[in-house]
């Protein structure tokens, strides 16, 4: 049987159970089409405040299970996506715009942040610690409590469940606010998943809602840490609010990556990366190669061979057609990507491709003669364009891949890769490939940008999940009673 076959749960949230949301319900849209996928029950502040207390009193239980049970419900819940990889592939092109390869690159990476969150349960908890009293002296990590986790619209299941497997892992409740738009794929579809895992009701919980359902989250006094990715603004609002409430927030935020490709590459090769780190999912990932920076001997070549490569993509919808692109999440971001296209051609730039749309459907989009003032370059775009800027010396490369406030992701692409890391050290990014574009993520490995990029690597490997989730503890421990002065 289908994960969402049943429809239980139409118009519901999911406290451990399909209940009805504070708010109502809303219809999640197809953006290809627009037409109506099914009803989403909305939650509110209230189901905010229920949902942490009930998450609250089951977390103790669940932390207090044996290990082997977490690391059976992780292990299973990994198992119960890849046998349903086919309808979550349908939910991401119907709600996100997901074309089929990139639809099954989210569906095979959140099973193996299951699987890699699976191994946390029995990793080492603590170390012994040196002391100067006859005591046994150790420092333990214990799970932070109830978590709490805001996820995006743009790659909805791994951006979620990058932060959920390892929380639930390591003892802790969560409690999630997908995007309103992708509360389907990024929502609903997880409940199922760790229904069907065993995990047990009330330790994960999904609420989907606006603004201010992620504010009572934030704010919640028994939700102790908050995991929140989406744009730089939200996350400095984010950031600030959870600080007032003395509480941690993981923040990932935004990039405006620059691809560097030196004098001495191949370019037609050079320009495939290229357009592969601009132009998947239509631009719409933080880590997206949002600034090419091509040497000046080899600029022309490479924006023309760029624009030869992305100029017949095909555009449309991948729930029903296979394409290159999807449409754009809705109006709101469509607008934004043409209005930077144009602002930056009245300032100078040239548009060799694209920069025209239909609906929703935005054509692939080359912007060359791009400089530093031009919006296309200053900011991060979030759709398909690539704006190429040449440059004349290292030093200025430098000077112009540094020279925004992101530090998301960073690629440079040369035969001498002892050379590219030598120049990537000389540039603030929290993620660095050589000989590749800027769009990579693995389970296994420590993501996280620097900047207004974020906070630093909160997600990914053992080391960075487990400092995420849970809290230092000090204990001691005396075979007798120590005698004091009063």
């Amino acid at each position: 049987m289908a994960l969402l076959e049943s429809g239980d749960w139409h118009g519901k949230i999911w406290t451990g159970a399909w209940t009805d949301g504070s708010g109502g319900t809303y219809d999640a849209v197809e953006p290809a089409t627009g037409d109506v996928i099914a009803p989403v029950g909305r939650a509110t502040p209230a189901d905010v405040e229920a949902a942490a207390a009930r998450a609250a009193e089951v977390q103790r239980e669940w932390a207090a299970a044996p290990f082997e049970q977490r690391a059976r419900v992780l292990r299973r819940a990994g198992e119960v996506l890849e046998a349903h990889a086919d309808e979550i592939r349908g939910w991401l092109a119907r709600e996100s715009g997901a074309i089929q390869p990139f639809g099954d690159f989210q569906v095979h990476t959140s099973a193996q942040e299951c699987f890699e969150a699976s191994a946390l349960p029995s990793h080492p908890y603590g170390e012994l610690l040196r002391t100067g009293s006859p005591r046994l002296s150790l420092a333990r990590r214990v799970p932070a409590g109830v978590v709490g986790v805001i996820a995006p619209f743009n790659v909805p299941t791994i951006l979620a469940i990058r932060a959920i497997a390892p929380a639930l892992a390591l003892g802790n409740a969560v409690v999630l606010k997908p995007d309103p738009r992708t509360a389907i794929s990024g929502g609903a579809v997880f409940a199922r998943v760790f229904e069907e895992a065993g995990l047990p009701a009330g330790v994960f919980q999904v609420l989907p809602g606006g603004a201010d359902v992620g504010e009572a989250l934030v704010v919640a006094p028994r939700v102790r840490v908050i995991a929140f990715t989406g744009s730089t603004r939200a996350g400095r609002a984010v950031g600030a609010l959870a600080g007032q409430h003395l509480k941690r927030a993981h923040l990932e935020l935004g990039g405006n990556s620059a691809l560097i490709v030196l004098p001495d590459v191949d370019v037609t090769a050079a320009a495939s990366v290229g357009a592969w780190g601009t132009f998947a999912h239509q631009g719409q990932i933080c880590m997206a190669t949002s600034r090419h920076l091509v040497h000046e001997s080899i600029a022309e070549e490479y924006t023309q061979v760029l624009t030869e490569k992305v100029a017949g993509l095909p555009v449309g919808d991948p729930f029903r057609e296979q394409v290159a692109l999807g449409p754009l999440i809705d109006a709101g971001q469509r607008d934004r990507v043409h209005g930077l296209v144009t602002a930056s051609v009245e300032r100078g730039a040239s548009v060799r491709t694209g920069g025209e749309f239909d609906g929703l459907f935005y054509r692939p989009t080359v912007l060359a003669d791009v400089t530093i003032d031009h919006p296309a370059y200053a900011e991060e775009i979030f759709g398909p364009v690539a704006p190429v800027t040449p440059f004349s010396s290292l030093d200025e490369v430098v000077g112009l891949a540094s020279g925004t406030e992101y530090g998301l992701s960073l690629g440079i692409l040369t035969r001498d890769v002892y050379a590219g890391l030598q120049l990537a050290e000389r540039i603030p990014s929290g993620l660095v490939h050589i000989n590749d574009q800027t769009v990579n993520d693995e389970a296994v490995a420590p993501f996280g940008g620097v900047g207004a990029s974020g906070t630093g690597s909160r997600h990914g490997g053992p080391q960075a999940n487990i400092e995420a989730f849970t809290e230092t503890q000090w204990v001691t421990l005396r075979g007798d009673l120590p005698g004091y002065p009063f």
